[in-house]
């Protein structure tokens, strides 16, 4: 994969995740919250933005979705299918909640 390739990959990820989280935030602030892992004050941000606006930070060559999977517990619990897949699902939501925002800096 040469560089273009990369950045071309890099911004339709953000594209895609930026138009999702801003049809999130429309349809269930709170839920978008917690699903997104977000604070208030940049849910309220992403919400305003325009498309010219989210076309433009899209085409970052920087990630702006990040895993949130930092421990191996819960990437296993998302990933691991053999098990109850609702029950993993379920445990993976609690722990996540537990995790800190984020907050614009």
């Amino acid at each position: 994969m040469n560089t273009m390739e990369l950045q071309e990959g890099i911004r339709d990820i953000n594209l895609t995740y930026l138009m999702l989280a801003q049809q999130m935030i429309k349809a269930d602030k709170a839920a978008a919250i917690f699903r997104l892992g977000l604070g208030q004050d940049l849910v309220d941000v992403l919400a305003k933005l325009t498309p010219p606006q989210i076309i433009k930070m899209a085409a970052s060559n920087m990630m702006l979705c990040r895993f949130r999977f930092d421990e191996k517990l819960l990437l296993n619990l998302v990933s691991d299918y053999s098990k109850d897949r609702m029950k993993s699902q379920a445990h993976a939501a609690i722990l996540m909640s537990a995790q800190p925002v984020e907050e614009l800096a």
